[in-house]
């Protein structure tokens, strides 16, 4: 008797799913053209609507001496779960895995990455927070935006 209810149970289990994980269509709230300005640099980001699980990005950040610099991003799902993937220029595509999900907040990591080791994006009101932080020189360092949206 012990052995058929064991068996039921692992019957039970194995038929009900696992607890879904966050998807890319959790990080819509990201979506649209976000704009920074200060000290003469503007930092722009636009992040496309998630679709067929995936989200795709575009960073640009001009500065007074008329240096521009792009960073192409992605949000896919990967085997480990939500993948952040930065490419830079010059720069092999370098991905960060979310690590926590609460409503309005995202945090990818990749500690085995030089700098930065989690970048962080966050709902601010109406904004866009987004920060990039890690060691860097044996201290932690952190560079924070607040983008507001381009209408």
């Amino acid at each position: 008797m012990k052995r058929t209810a064991l068996a039921a149970a692992a019957l039970l289990l194995a038929a009900t799913p696992a607890a879904a994980g966050p998807e890319v269509a959790d990080l819509g709230w990201m979506a649209g053209a976000w704009v920074q300005e200060a000290d003469g640099v503007t930092t722009r980001e636009t992040w496309l609507t998630p679709l067929g699980g995936a989200m795709g990005g575009v960073g640009q950040t001009s500065r007074p001496d008329g240096k521009t610099s792009f960073d192409f991003m992605s949000i896919t799902t990967e085997a480990a779960g939500l993948t952040f993937t930065a490419r830079i220029e010059g720069q092999a595509p370098t991905p960060f895995v979310l690590k926590t999900g609460r409503a309005g907040e995202a945090v990818f990591e990749n500690l085995a990455h030089d700098f930065p080791q989690r970048i962080i994006y966050r709902q601010c009101g109406e904004d866009l927070c987004g920060r990039i932080e890690g060691v860097m020189d044996g201290q932690v360092q952190g560079f924070d935006w607040r983008y507001r949206r381009v209408r």
